[in-house]
C-alpha cells in the first residue's frame, strides 16, 4: 500500500490526499485514511509545498532553448566580449511587489524590526531599459509610460548604438527577448541590416540581467531611503555603473548553458 501511495504522488505531484485515496483504493484492501496518506508521504520526504510560478513554455520552445544553448556552448571569451544583453525591468522606490518572509519569536509581532513598513500609493517606481557587455554596464533609459515600438526604436538608435560603438565596437551582437514590441515588423525592419541574436522564447533564466544584475541593483539601491522618486532614479543611475562582476558573470555563462542542457529542456 505504501508503494502505491508514493507511486500515485510521484506520477502526479498535484494530487491531493483525497485523490490518492481514490487511486490506491482496491476491493481487496481497506482504504487508507487521508491522514495516513499524508503521514506516509511526509515520512518519505514528500511534503506539501507551493509550486514556483514560471512562464509557460511549450515543448517546441523547450527544444529551441536547448538547441540555442548547444549552439553557443563553444563560444569563447572573444565571442562573448562582443555580446550585448538588454532587458527592461521595474524598480520600486519603497518595498517589493512580492511576498516577504521573516522569522520572529512569539510575542514580537509588533516590534519595529519585525514589521514591514508601507507608504501610501506604494511609494513610487520607475520602469527602465538597460544593457551591458562583458566590459561595462551600458546606459540606463527611463521608460515613459508604456513603451511601444517607436520608443523602443528611439532607445536603440539614440542610446544603445552610440554606447555600443564606443565600448564594444561595430561588430557587436545585440540580444533582446521576444516581447511583441521587440519582434514587431517595425523593429524587424530596423534590425534588417544590423546584427542581433535570435533568442529562445520565454527564457529569462538565460539573460544575466534577469537572473542576476537587476536583483543586485535593486538590493543596492533600496538599502538606503530616498527622499523622492527623482533622488531614487539618480542614485539608481549612479550605482548602475558600480557593478564590478560583469566580466565574471559573462565568463561563467557557459556553465549556465551546460546547466540548461543538463536540465533536459527544463528551467534552471
Amino acid at each position: 500500500m505504501d508503494r502505491n501511495i508514493l507511486r500515485a504522488a510521484r506520477e502526479d505531484p498535484r494530487r491531493t490526499s483525497t485523490d490518492i485515496q481514490m487511486v490506491v483504493t482496491s476491493p481487496v484492501e481497506p482504504a487508507p485514511s487521508r491522514r495516513t496518506i499524508r503521514r506516509r508521504l511526509q515520512s518519505n520526504g514528500l511534503h506539501g509545498r507551493r509550486p514556483v510560478r514560471k512562464p509557460f513554455i511549450s515543448e517546441k520552445n523547450r527544444s529551441a532553448r536547448v538547441a540555442w544553448a548547444r549552439a553557443h556552448l563553444n563560444w569563447g571569451r572573444a565571442e562573448w566580449a562582443k555580446h550585448i544583453w538588454s532587458d527592461e525591468s521595474k524598480f520600486n522606490m519603497f518595498g517589493s511587489d512580492g511576498n516577504t518572509g521573516i522569522r520572529r519569536p512569539v510575542g514580537a509581532r509588533y516590534l519595529p524590526k519585525y514589521q514591514l513598513p508601507t507608504v501610501k500609493h506604494g511609494g513610487g517606481s520607475c520602469m527602465v531599459w538597460g544593457c551591458f557587455s562583458a566590459g561595462s554596464m551600458g546606459p540606463l533609459r527611463r521608460i515613459q509610460g508604456i513603451m511601444d515600438r517607436f520608443q523602443y526604436e528611439d532607445i536603440l538608435e539614440n542610446t544603445m548604438r552610440l554606447w555600443a560603438f564606443r565600448n564594444v565596437g561595430r561588430a557587436y551582437v545585440f540580444q533582446q527577448d521576444n516581447d511583441p514590441k521587440h519582434s514587431s515588423l517595425h523593429m524587424r525592419n530596423w534590425f534588417h541590416r544590423r546584427r542581433h541574436c535570435r533568442w529562445p522564447v520565454s527564457c529569462p533564466d538565460l539573460n544575466p540581467l534577469d537572473f542576476s544584475i537587476w536583483r543586485v541593483l535593486q538590493n543596492i539601491v533600496c538599502a538606503r531611503p530616498h527622499s523622492s522618486l527623482e533622488a531614487f532614479r539618480e542614485d539608481f543611475c549612479r550605482r548602475m555603473g558600480q557593478i564590478e562582476y560583469l566580466r565574471a558573470t559573462v565568463e561563467s555563462y557557459p556553465r549556465r548553458l551546460r546547466s540548461v542542457i543538463a536540465a533536459k529542456k527544463g528551467r534552471i
